[in-house]
C-alpha cells in the first residue's frame, strides 16, 4: 500500500488507477477527495492496527487512546467522507456505486460507534465495532488480492472485474469480522462460567467446553 500511495506522490494524474479515470480528473472536488483519500488512508491503516495490540492497550494506555483518536478522526473527518464522495463516481455503473457508497457509509458508521461505545466505558462494544470498523478499512488491501487473484485465474471484461471486487473487497472482510465476534464473544461466557464453576468449587458438566 505504501508503494501504491507513493506512485501519487506528491501530485502524479497519470499513474495507477488515474489513467481510467481521466474523465474525472479535472473534476475539482473529485480529485481533491481522491488525493485526500490515498494520502490520508495510510494513516487509517497504520493507527488501526495498533488498536488490537495488548501490549500497547495493557502498558501503553494513552498511546492506544491517541492513535484511536488518529483513527477515528481520519475516518470520520477525512478518508470516510473522501471516500463516500468517491462512491458517487465509481468505475462499473450502479452496482459498483452502490457497493463504494455503503462501504464509505458502513466504515463510518461501525467507526462512530467504536468511539461512542468507547466514551460510554462499553469496551466489549467498543472491540466489536472497532473489529467491523477495520475490517471495512483492510477492504482497502483484499479489493487488490481479489483484482491480483481474478485477473490471473479468469479472463474478463475489466468492468466484470471491476465490479466483482468493488462488493468482494469488504463484504467477505465483514463477515468474517462477525464470526471473529462471535467467536470471541462464545469464549469470554465459556471462560466467564468456568469461572463460576471454580469459584464454587463444581466441574462444568460433562461436554461443557473447558479454557
Amino acid at each position: 500500500m505504501a508503494r501504491i500511495t507513493a506512485a501519487y506522490m506528491p501530485y502524479n494524474t497519470d499513474v495507477g488507477f488515474l489513467r481510467i479515470k481521466q474523465d474525472y480528473i479535472d473534476i475539482d472536488h473529485w480529485r481533491i477527495a481522491f488525493f485526500v483519500h490515498v494520502y490520508a488512508s495510510m494513516w487509517v491503516l497504520l493507527a488501526g492496527f495498533t488498536q488490537f495490540s495488548n501490549q500497547i492497550q495493557s502498558y501503553y494506555p494513552r498511546l492506544h487512546r491517541t492513535f484511536g483518536y488518529v483513527y477515528v478522526t481520519d475516518v470520520l473527518l477525512i478518508t470516510g467522507p473522501a471516500g463516500l464522495l468517491m462512491g458517487l463516481y465509481a468505475n462499473g455503473g450502479l452496482p459498483s456505486k452502490i457497493s463504494f457508497v455503503t462501504l464509505a457509509i458502513g466504515w463510518m458508521t461501525f467507526t462512530a460507534m467504536a468511539l461512542v461505545k468507547a466514551k460510554k466505558g462499553d469496551f466489549a462494544a467498543h472491540r466489536n465495532f472497532m473489529i467491523r470498523s477495520y475490517a471495512l478499512t483492510l477492504s482497502a488491501v483484499t479489493l487488490r488480492a481479489w483484482k491480483w487473484s481474478i485477473t490471473n485465474s479468469v479472463e474478463l471484461p475489466p468492468m466484470d472485474v471491476y465490479r466483482a471486487v468493488a462488493w468482494l473487497g469488504w463484504v467477505p472482510n465483514l463477515i468474517a469480522a462477525e464470526l471473529l465476534i462471535r467467536r470471541y464473544h462464545f469464549g469470554e461466557k465459556w471462560r466467564f462460567a468456568d469461572r463460576v464453576f471454580r469459584r464454587n468449587g463444581s466441574d462444568p458438566p460433562v461436554g461443557y467446553p473447558r479454557v
